[in-house]
């Protein structure tokens, strides 16, 4: 009996516990940071609206979000059973976007149907041409700072270019003796100098990339490369070679690739000359350098000739000693070396003589002399009996055939070995040049035209402007 009464206390005790309500309290939700002004432009993950969402809620919550933003026209979002209709319109298809992943991270949402229409944009839309300007435009505003401190820092760097560059001059003028060699130098202790003050400018700008590639010089390389082309480099090395050789000299008389004429200059691309005719040739230094140069003025002392043909009966010697008087009387012949009258070669109606003369360039010129000596040697020759005949194969007597006694054959007879005349007897090289003029008019003076072909050529223009690399550097 007792205890039949225990379990049913013990029923009731648990009875009682059963009609207790539960009461626990909800957890607070752990507050979260606020996303930065980037991150808020994507959709938040999810809407709260309260811990159990109704439609008319979620509805209301929406809807007064899409009209905060002020994107779309007229929306209208309908909710039934946890699913969103959104209904509207926009003009960007992103914010059709946003508005669906929207209403799909709301609370209790069950699905979303997207119904926002997205509008075609006018042709004449300049809508998104003025963003991008404005945009632009903030941009520029805000990189004024960096271009200013870009400006300061490359004009610095130029500036104390310049002192580098006079100093290394200076330094290396004695040292190279090239000008143009000696510029390069210079200006290769300047430049880096430069270069790090772009790269300075590069790295402040934000440009790293392409500050460690000029750094590293490939960029240096890629311009060196795009601007020196095959025949502009091949010439500006060879000025380069041909300034440190120094073949030649500014003013100096040359004949190279063909061509005569006076040095006016030379640049790093060609060389100039002046010809005798007054006419300025350039010459690539390409060319120059690969060519024979012959250099005029170098030695002053010329050597000339040329050739005489006397006949076959006439004494030889007579006419080299007759020659050789004339050589040696005419005031624009070098005594030293000493001139020659040799005997060339026989030819079908003559023997032939060169003869070799010396002459100051400087003083005399060479045509003028030439002809000079030729046109007193055969005067001389004509004097003296020595002919001079021609070597045609027919012969024509215009007047007849003139006939000579033998008389007269035994007076001209050679004796020794030596025509007897009476013009070798009584004619000397003083009586020659007292009789026949040391020049005329039509051949002019004597004097060599270098002078006046220089004089030309400081009054005329240089075709091609450019610094001399031949002017020695103060």
């Amino acid at each position: 009996m007792k205890i039949t009464r225990v379990r049913e206390i013990l029923i009731y005790i648990v009875f009682l516990l059963g009609t207790i309500p539960i009461t626990v309290q909800a957890q607070e939700p752990v507050p979260t940071e606020i996303p930065a002004a980037e991150e808020q432009r994507e959709a938040p993950s999810q809407v709260e609206v309260q811990p159990t969402a109704e439609d008319e809620q979620i509805d209301s919550r929406l809807t007064g979000i899409l009209q905060a933003t002020d994107w779309f026209t007229n929306p209208s979002v309908t909710v039934r059973d946890g699913v969103v209709f959104l209904d509207g319109q926009t003009e960007i298809e992103e914010h059709q976007e946003w508005a669906g992943n929207l209403a799909r991270n709301t609370q209790d949402v069950v699905a979303v149907v997207n119904r926002i229409e997205v509008l075609p944009q006018s042709l004449w839309n300049f809508a998104p041409a003025l963003a991008e300007t404005r945009t632009l435009w903030r941009e520029l505003i805000q990189s004024i700072p960096v271009i200013i401190f870009g400006v300061i820092v490359l004009l610095l760097s130029w500036w104390i270019m310049k002192p580098i560059t006079q100093l290394s001059r200076r330094i290396l003028r004695n040292r190279l003796g090239s000008p143009l060699l000696t510029r390069i130098m210079a200006q290769t202790f300047a430049i880096p100098v430069f270069l790090l003050g772009l790269y300075l400018v590069l790295q402040v700008a934000g440009l790293t990339r392409l500050a460690l590639t000029l750094l590293g010089g490939t960029g240096i390389v890629g311009i060196v490369i795009g601007f020196a082309f095959r025949d502009i480099a091949e010439n500006f090395l060879a000025s380069v070679l041909l300034s440190i050789r120094k073949p030649f000299r500014s003013e100096d008389l040359i004949e190279v690739a063909g061509f005569t004429g006076i040095v006016q200059q030379m640049n790093t691309r060609s060389t100039v000359l002046m010809t005798l005719d007054g006419n300025h040739i350039q010459i690539p230094n390409a060319t120059v350098f690969k060519n024979t140069i012959v250099n005029y003025t170098a030695n002053p002392n010329r050597r000339s000739d040329f050739v005489v043909g006397i006949g076959y009966d006439d004494a030889i010697l007579q006419a080299q000693e007759l020659i050789a008087q004339i050589l040696g009387e005419h005031p624009a012949v070098l005594k030293t070396p000493e001139p020659l009258v040799l005997v060339d070669e026989l030819g079908a109606a003559t023997v032939n003589l060169r003869i070799y003369f010396w002459y100051d360039t400087t003083l005399y010129a060479p045509i003028k002399i030439r002809s000079s000596l030729i046109r007193l040697t055969k005067r001389t020759l004509e004097d003296n009996g020595i002919s001079m005949p021609d070597e045609a194969r027919e012969v024509i007597f215009p007047q007849g055939v003139p006939i000579i006694q033998s008389s007269q054959l035994e007076e001209a007879a050679p004796v020794n070995g030596t025509r007897r005349t009476a013009a070798i007897e009584h004619n000397s090289s003083d009586d020659l040049l007292r009789s026949e003029p040391l020049t005329t008019d039509a051949e002019g003076n004597l004097h060599s035209e270098e002078q006046n072909i220089r004089k030309q050529a400081e009054r005329s223009r240089t075709p091609e402007e450019g610094e001399n690399l031949l002017e020695e550097e103060e």
